[in-house]
Parts: C-alpha cells; sequence; structure tokens
C-alpha cells in the first residue's frame, strides 16, 4: 500500500490541497478583517439591541457569519457582548454560528463540493442557530450565564474613523492591520491545516475501500449522529475540515456523514466546552452542546435526503 509511485502520488495531492486552503484562507480572512474594522464593535453591539428578539437573533447570527473564528477564539467576543448588555438570543446564535458558517466556509464548500451544497449548507445553519438563540432565550437560560472578565487578543477596539487624517491613510492603516491578523490567523491554524490535508490526503489515497463502503452503506439514522459526537475530539475550525471531507466524499462516504462530522468538530469541540463551562452553568452548557449536535445531525439528514 505505502509504495513509492502511492507516496509520490499522495505527496503531490497533498500540496495541490494545502495550497488551495492557503490561497482561499489568506484572501478571505483578509477581507472579512476588513470588514470588522470598518464596523465598529459599538454599532454592532447596538444593532443587536432590537426590539424583536427575532431581529436579534438574526444579527447574532451575521455577526457570527462575518467572523472567521474558530470555537475557542468566539469567547472573548462572547463575553463582550455579554457584558455590553447585548440580547442574549443574539450571543447565542453568535455563539452557535461563528465556527461554522463563514465566507470562507461557505466558498470551500463550494469549491470543493458544489454550489448547491453550500447553499445548502449555509442556509440550515444560519436558520438553526437563530431559531436556537431564541428557544434558549424564551427557555429562560440567560439566568445561567456567569459574568466574567476576560482579556481577549482580538483587535475589537481598532475603529475606522481613529486611523488616519485621510481616507488613503486610514486605508493603508486598515490593510496594515488586516494582513497582521490574517498572519496571526494563519499561524494558529497553520498546524491545523497541514493535519487535515494530511488526513485527507490519507484517507483518499490509504484508507481501505471496504471500511468507506460500509459507512457509505450503513444507516444514517445512526452513523450521523455517531459522527457529529466523533467530531468533537478534533477542535479543528470548520474550514480545515473541508479536504478530509471531500476525500471521505470522493471515497463514497455519504455527504450527510461527513458534513455531521464538520458540524461536530467546529462548533463543539472540546477545548470550547472547557472554556464555557466558566461562563455557563451546566443547564446551559448542556443546551449548547445540544444545540450543537442537533444542528449537525439534522443538517448531516439534510444533506443524505436531498443531495
Amino acid at each position: 500500500m505505502f509504495t513509492p509511485e502511492a507516496l509520490h502520488h499522495a505527496a503531490h495531492t497533498f500540496f495541490e490541497i494545502f495550497g488551495e486552503l492557503l490561497v482561499l484562507f489568506a484572501v478571505i480572512g483578509f477581507f472579512v478583517i476588513m470588514l470588522q474594522i470598518l464596523v465598529s464593535p459599538r454599532r454592532i453591539r447596538r444593532a443587536l439591541s432590537s426590539r424583536r428578539p427575532a431581529v436579534s437573533a438574526a444579527l447574532g447570527a451575521l455577526l457570527g457569519v462575518a467572523t472567521p473564528f474558530c470555537s475557542c477564539s468566539t469567547i472573548p467576543v462572547l463575553i463582550g457582548l455579554l457584558k455590553s448588555g447585548a440580547p442574549f438570543c443574539g450571543c447565542m446564535s453568535f455563539l452557535i454560528v461563528s465556527p461554522i458558517l463563514n465566507p470562507a466556509v461557505v466558498t470551500m464548500m463550494a469549491a470543493f463540493f458544489s454550489p448547491v451544497a453550500a447553499a445548502l449548507y449555509a442556509a440550515v445553519t444560519f436558520a438553526f442557530a437563530v431559531g436556537a438563540g431564541l428557544a434558549l432565550d424564551k427557555a429562560g437560560f440567560a439566568s445561567c450565564v456567569n459574568h466574567i472578565a476576560w482579556q481577549g487578543r482580538l483587535s475589537a477596539g481598532v475603529q475606522w474613523r481613529e486611523l488616519g487624517d485621510t481616507f488613503w491613510s486610514r486605508l493603508l492603516e486598515a490593510c496594515k492591520i488586516a494582513l497582521y491578523e490574517t498572519w496571526q490567523m494563519f499561524r494558529a491554524v497553520f498546524v491545523w491545516l497541514l493535519i487535515s490535508a494530511a488526513i485527507g490526503v490519507f484517507v483518499h489515497e490509504f484508507v481501505p475501500q471496504s471500511l468507506l463502503d460500509y459507512l457509505s452503506g450503513a444507516s444514517s439514522i445512526w452513523t450521523i449522529p455517531l459522527a457529529a459526537l466523533a467530531g468533537i475530539p478534533l477542535h479543528i475550525h470548520a474550514d480545515t475540515l473541508i479536504p478530509i471531507a471531500s476525500a471521505l466524499i470522493s471515497r463514497g462516504v455519504s455527504s450527510g456523514v461527513v458534513v455531521a462530522l464538520i458540524l461536530g468538530g467546529a462548533g463543539a469541540s472540546v477545548p470550547e466546552v472547557s472554556l464555557l463551562s466558566s461562563i455557563f452553568r451546566p443547564r446551559l452548557l448542556i443546551a449548547f452542546l445540544a444545540s450543537v449536535l442537533s444542528v449537525a445531525v439534522v443538517t448531516g439528514w439534510l444533506f443524505n435526503a436531498l443531495l
């Protein structure tokens, strides 16, 4: 199995996948950070404070879409929103959607799978995050939050009007900040980009076809929930799981199984749960985990049924 020819082909495939990831991550990450600079945190918090809970939840989810953070990186932003008095439903929608739905994830889904798959993924995860935020708020889980201080490393205090006296000086400074932040994000996920690309190549080249045939033909009633649970210990970005998912699908594993794996791994990692346990009481922590696993399972079932 590990012949020189197979290893040479695997290395070629690895560099192709890793190169695509680098370009997509760098370009999309840069423009998303520029958007964060242009829209001040104060305006975001004020916009989230709508009189209509559904609007607040939807706006919180939209904020999550615009922030390409991993599950752990959302915690400082979440605490900042809670301390600012932003509606609880919007905060929870943001927490759920941020690590699993952003421009990088949607673009990579479309590139590796299809535009239809990317659109379905975006619609289901966004709608579920809004609904979960509203449901948790309606059930009174806002009382289960312990507000604590948190020192984050995000450049949330950077505001466009403070960057210079002219448009071009502001733009130049904003580009410098965006490049620096993109580099910092790249450094943070570089190892995971390597690992995910390597796993994707290994699955594509070396995993026995008999095992993949079993996963492909197994009943989605139990394989999809198990895939969602199996993703939790992975703790990597949703976009870095795309190569693994692409490799699994190319070998015959159902799209529902791999999407459940993506959502479980990106939305409820073990380190994130550990961090949340310091600000969420157990009842809310369990409800959050149930919400993430539910969206993973439901999205997986829909992918199998519709794609």
